[in-house]
């Protein structure tokens, strides 16, 4: 397969993108490294990406952004960073990719624990999070040509323990090699409409 990655240079995107490149073609897009440049914010330049790489067998999202911060504290404008990122920025490589995608294809987007379980400071996130998987419910209804869509929830992965830890108190970190586990059932399986949950602390 053909497969596309959005992100592959980041924590996550890294690993998938290693273990695929064993079997399959892979092309990797970021904002700043990968093999073609992407803001996926920005519809033009995702537009530009695919008519750069071509038609593909997968396409897989690793990026996205949105603001922790206390609630209490957040503005419009900080809700805007997650809503445009990783919501609409994922929204639109399927809106946008479709088109891209050979028949039989499929989507793999990413979200997280905080849409199910959130923690403090992640209003923006979860809320995020909770959105992205009821479109990949609701548009697996609607996909033509067999192309597949779910969507990948980790919790903490191990390789962001460092980082992050602080802010999931008891929570067990998952390990790299789980998570790429969501990766390949998603792109590998048949499912549709998934949201492939890899947690270990409920």
């Amino acid at each position: 397969m053909k497969i596309l990655i959005i992100g592959g240079k980041g924590t996550i995107g890294q690993k998938v993108s290693s273990h695929f490149s064993k079997k399959h073609e892979i092309i990797t897009g970021g904002r700043n490294t990968g093999d073609v440049k992407v803001d996926i914010t920005d519809c033009k330049s995702i537009k530009a990406m695919f008519e750069s790489v071509g038609n593909v067998d997968a396409v897989v999202c690793t990026a996205g952004e949105a603001k922790w911060a206390a609630f209490d504290s957040m503005t419009e404008e900080d809700f805007y960073i997650g809503l445009k990122s990783k919501l609409m920025g994922q929204v639109n490589l399927v809106r946008i990719g479709k088109d891209y995608l050979n028949p039989g294809g499929s989507f793999t987007l990413t979200t997280g624990i905080l849409a199910d379980y959130p923690v403090v400071l992640t209003a923006s996130a979860a809320m995020v999070n909770g959105a992205i998987h009821s479109f990949v419910k609701a548009i697996s209804l609607e996909l033509a040509n067999g192309i597949r869509i779910n969507a990948v929830s980790s919790g903490l992965v191990e390789d962001a323990v460092e980082k992050y830890e602080a802010y999931f108190p008891g929570h067990n970190p998952i390990p790299m090699k789980k998570v790429i586990n969501g990766y390949i059932k998603s792109v590998e399986g048949k499912g549709t409409g998934d949201i492939i949950r890899m947690y270990d602390n409920c």
